[in-house]
């Protein structure tokens, strides 16, 4: 079994050596001729709106665009998880998204990279201790839709980083998981090892 990470820009070598930890053989993804029997691909964190047009210069965003909705899973992560989301608030008015996760989804919703912050999350569907995560320029779920299930939430906080009610920051809906910051960046694997589960099931 293959897992792809796309490799246009961002966090791709990370993410690559979690999957690699965890006994997955890896594709770089960089062009439609690398889409072939992989059982799942990562969108990694990086600059959403360059990633946007690196997808369709690369000729790589129709390809995806069909693949995911068949349902090839995929695991979004920071601006892979715009890249999914059905609507993108604060971003270019031509930026293309997937769709895949019914998600309203503001860009750079907890500041800039000077308000980037770090935490533990309580995440139910993981177990055990609660899951460190590291938030760069990272998304607000602004909206999420009916069908999407919330796996982890962050709290509300008086410091003005965060807003004022508990905002959903890992999501999934069917073959579609996401988290709006970077698991990579950490040693805990569980949001991976969730993903490479779902492909696996999928596969079936």
């Amino acid at each position: 079994m293959t897992v792809g990470v796309l490799a246009l820009q961002g966090d791709v070598r990370e993410h690559g050596a979690v999957l690699a930890a965890l006994g997955q053989a890896v594709r770089m993804v960089r062009n439609p001729d690398d889409l072939g029997g992989l059982a799942g691909l990562v969108l990694p964190g990086g600059e959403s709106t360059t990633l946007s047009m690196l997808l369709e210069s690369s000729g790589l965003f129709d390809p995806l665009d069909e693949a995911f909705r068949r349902g090839l899973p995929v695991f979004g992560t920071c601006a892979g998880m715009i890249l999914l989301a059905g609507e993108v608030l604060g971003g270019r008015v031509d930026q293309r998204v997937f769709g895949a996760i019914d998600l309203t989804i503001r860009r750079n919703g907890y500041g800039r990279q000077v308000a980037s912050f770090e935490c533990d999350l309580e995440v139910d569907a993981l177990g055990g201790d609660p899951v460190p995560a590291v938030f760069i320029r990272a998304p607000v779920v602004e909206r999420a839709g009916a069908d999407v299930e919330v796996l982890a939430t962050l709290p509300p906080s008086s410091n003005g980083t965060r807003r004022g009610r508990p905002q959903p920051v890992i999501c999934r809906q069917g073959n579609v998981l996401v988290a709006s910051f970077h698991p990579e960046l950490t040693d805990d694997r569980r949001l991976h090892e969730l993903f490479v589960a779902m492909t696996e099931v999928e596969r079936g």
